[in-house]
């Protein structure tokens, strides 16, 4: 640096040296979290971080007002339990109401009274905490009793609780929901110094694909891709109705109590109340919407952004592609063409076969639910459906970030698990009819149609025409919705099912590369005993690179409970040992043999007089065992560590 004055010399040197310490301070974050993100046999377990999402109705609402309640002793203060205070709900249920129902206009809270959500564990794992209460409105305790179970430290497992009320955007306006949770993510990688797994249930499912969308216009484009594997190794989606449920329509016509001590009319009211009540209503696979990350630097405004293009199948389909039409409903035959414009040559059937002045029945597919053909059709008769046609609108399929009412893609995350549970009687459609009373009670359910064992069956008993699916759903979503996920398998899947029990391998039946079509189901080629409990394992390691892609489905997996079963948590946790193991071989776990890992697990064996699986449990009995079951434990090993699956072969310690 000759002719340079010593003062500019330093400020140069000090220049170059600032750069390069930042240089460096970047490829060490890079290599720490490349090294925390290294695949399967590289996982740095103690790095992990786990984060929850709860579903609808799945998290402490508390008060945040002073509400006097008359004619009863039991009054609201702040922090006083709103959802879900059953005492207060059965002894002021006016006044419990006031602090649930939001304005369903603009979203806002009663003037007088405001309810927020919980934080923390607490607000997910009981709702309603009581000796009685309590058990029977447990959500994620046995989830986090798992973790617990296994060492897993308190800030390793994050909740993050949302008032469920809420629409999509109003989450963030108000509570700025997604801000937290991204600062969540990053807290969690700053903290432990490695990525998160995701845990979503039900509509915490519909909750992240928003996060991941309102993501791309807050982090730099050329960020994006970096930003999601830095801070989430895996995303498990717990029961996702991927393509909406049934149930959501008819909690906003008729009503769903959900088991509380309401009417089915005060469960309507609070309902249509909430934003977040069409979140989840059917709707067509078949029907897109433009980029609107792409829209969004592009410039191109977003008036027409409530028109999306359905394919040729949406309109080859009878029922958009679901099993059968969603809705059947008896509205009175006045100026038909103005009610229902959307299908005319549908009414001059109808029509066409009517006396004058009769009532009419009109079907009406998910389509047609989701793109507000239904509420027009019934608005002269129901004045609510009006604002939920506005809702709908404004709320949804208007909405800036992402149309929620539209297909979901693979989430572009390298390690993807759709888990729900099949095989019961589910929901699918219903027939309505008017009730002769005033809102909220002026419609009556007459008929459900289910969905059980490959066939649709009515209410009343009767064989239903339709295109059923090879199984049904979990009681609450339908099977299409839920396995909609199995479009995110590549050309090639391993199939495998086991028993859900303990199992010593002699009843897992295999099946490798067979062979999947995009939009059509996998159905593989394997027996199925009615006495047993199975699990199917579809998975995929090829199609994507560095990217993995299972979907399990679960026998009787109830949707609500589904994250209390002790066989989705085994399998989930043999998963992330598999990963982290040192000499993990194959991409996902060995399916070949399933021992105990918990005392819970070994059982006391009548025909043999002994405790079952003796190879790892043994009769060790404790003051307070009221029977032999309970004096079953695991075998204390001399390196005290709790029981683990290897690539080779079952192995436990």
């Amino acid at each position: 640096m000759r002719g340079v004055e010593p003062k500019q010399r330093t400020r140069v040197i000090i220049t170059i040296l600032f750069y390069l310490l930042i240089l460096l301070l970047h490829n060490t974050g890079n290599s720490s979290a490349t090294a925390a993100n290294d695949g399967e046999g590289g996982l740095d377990y103690s790095k992990l971080s786990g984060i929850i999402i709860p579903g609808f109705a799945s998290t402490q609402l508390r008060a945040w007002s002073i509400l006097d309640c008359p004619y009863s002793p039991l009054d609201f203060n702040p922090l006083d339990l709103v959802w879900l205070d059953s005492t207060k709900l059965l002894s002021a249920v006016n006044c419990w109401l006031k602090c649930m129902l939001l304005n369903p206009d603009n979203q806002k809270d009663n003037p007088e009274c405001k309810s927020r959500p919980d934080e923390g564990l607490s607000a997910i794992t009981e709702l309603d905490p009581g000796y009685i209460t309590g058990p029977l409105s447990s959500v994620w305790k046995e989830w986090i009793k798992w973790c617990i179970q296994f060492g897993i430290e308190p800030n390793a497992i994050v909740a993050v609780p949302y008032d469920w009320r809420l629409s999509p955007a109003m989450l963030e306006e108000r509570d700025l929901y997604y801000h937290r949770l991204k600062l969540t993510f990053e807290t969690a990688l700053k903290l432990r110094g490695g990525p998160s797994l995701v845990f979503a249930h039900s509509m915490g499912n519909n909750v992240f694909r928003y996060f991941l969308e309102w993501l791309k216009l807050e982090v730099a484009p050329k960020h994006y891709t970096q930003w999601l594997d830095e801070h989430i190794y895996a995303y498990f989606a717990v029961g996702a109705p991927l393509l909406g449920a049934p149930e959501t329509v008819k909690g906003s016509i008729s009503g769903v109590t959900f088991g509380l001590p309401v009417s089915e009319g005060t469960a309507r009211l609070m309902f249509n109340s909430f934003g977040s009540s069409l979140w989840m209503i059917p709707f067509s696979p078949y029907c897109r919407q433009d980029n609107t990350y792409l829209k969004h630097f592009s410039g191109v405004t977003t008036k027409s952004h409530d028109t999306y293009q359905c394919s040729e199948e949406e309109a080859q389909s009878n029922y958009s592609g679901w099993p059968t039409n969603i809705i059947n409903i008896e509205i009175p035959a006045i100026n038909p063409y103005d009610a229902y414009p959307a299908v005319p040559g549908l009414i001059e059937t109808n029509l066409s076969s009517m006396e004058c002045g009769l009532p009419t029945q009109l079907s009406f597919s998910a389509h047609e639910v989701s793109d507000g053909t239904l509420f027009k059709a019934i608005s002269d008769y129901d004045s609510e459906s009006k604002r939920n046609l506005h809702q709908l609108q404004k709320l949804y399929l208007s909405d800036p970030v992402l149309n929620p009412l539209t297909p979901w893609e693979r989430p572009p995350l390298r390690n993807v698990f759709c888990i729900y549970g099949i095989d019961l009687k589910t929901e699918i459609g219903y027939y309505v009819a008017p009730s002769g009373k005033p809102y909220p009670d002026n419609w009556i359910i007459t008929d459900i149609i289910y969905e059980s064992e490959g066939s649709l069956w009515s209410r009343s008993g009767n064989l239903v025409d339709g295109y059923p699916g090879v199984t049904s759903g979990d009681e609450t979503v339908p099977y299409n919705s839920l396995s909609y996920c199995k479009n995110w398998l590549g050309p090639k899947v391993n199939i495998t099912r086991t028993p859900q029990a303990e199992h010593d391998g002699s009843d897992v039946q295999e099946q490798l590369n067979v062979q999947h079509h995009h939009g059509a189901d996998v159905i593989p080629n394997m027996t199925k005993s009615p006495k047993v409990k199975h699990i199917t394992f579809y998975e995929d390691s090829e199609s994507i690179p560095g990217a993995r892609t299972a979907v399990w489905e679960l026998d009787k997996a109830n949707h609500r409970n589904i994250v209390r079963s002790p066989v989705l948590m085994r399998e989930l946790w043999l998963q992330m040992w598999h990963d982290i193991h040192p000499n993990a071989t194959s991409k996902f776990v060995t399916k070949a043999k399933r021992g105990p890992l918990r005392h819970e697990d070994c059982y006391w064996d009548y025909g043999k007089a002994r405790c079952g699986w003796p190879e790892y449990c043994e009769y060790r009995y404790l003051f307070g065992d009221v029977h032999l079951g309970q004096s079953c434990r695991l075998k204390i090993s001399s390196a005290g560590s709790k029981p683990y699956i290897l690539d080779d072969g079952v192995c436990y310690h």
